[in-house]
């Protein structure tokens, strides 16, 4: 194994996952690499109750870096020089795609453990990940990573 790609969106359980990712990465030795995927537009809606939306390009704030800033931290904090990546657009085709791209040899992603009605409705990058990569996926629920003090 040469390449990890950790995904991150700054949630916690994005978090557990990092920590996870940089962990086995250092036990490996192995090189990580983190991505964080930002939307390529944003939907507003527009007001009048008659459900009409506007789409408008994403403008890239602090919040769509704080994710690669936190895995660097993190990553410094075990010694691991880590490669950080922001996409933009859809959240599991950008990161299948760039798994590929980086070849790497293994994909890891947090999951929220919504259940099947839940993740149903709303989707689930996790379960995503696992349907469309053509390469291992590691799905990491509940560690229970202490917050940053």
């Amino acid at each position: 194994m040469n390449t990890i790609l950790i995904a991150t969106d700054g949630s916690e359980h994005a978090r557990e996952a990092l920590v996870f990712g940089l962990d086995l990465a250092v036990e490996q030795h192995v090189e990580p690499e983190v991505a964080h995927v930002a939307p390529a537009i944003d939907v507003l809606t527009t007001g009048g109750g008659f459900g009409v939306n506007a789409a408008m390009p994403h403008e890239l704030t602090d919040h769509d870096v704080a994710p690669l800033d936190e895995a660097r931290e993190l990553a410094a904090e075990r010694g691991v020089e880590v490669k950080t990546k922001l996409l933009r657009g859809e959240t599991v085709d950008e990161l299948v795609a760039y798994a590929d791209t980086i070849d790497a040899d293994l994909i890891i992603v947090g999951s929220r453990g919504q259940g099947k009605v839940a993740s149903a409705l709303l989707g689930s990058v996790s379960q995503g990940v696992l349907h469309e990569a053509r390469r291992p996926v590691l799905v990491v629920r509940g560690t229970q990573v202490p917050a940053p003090a």
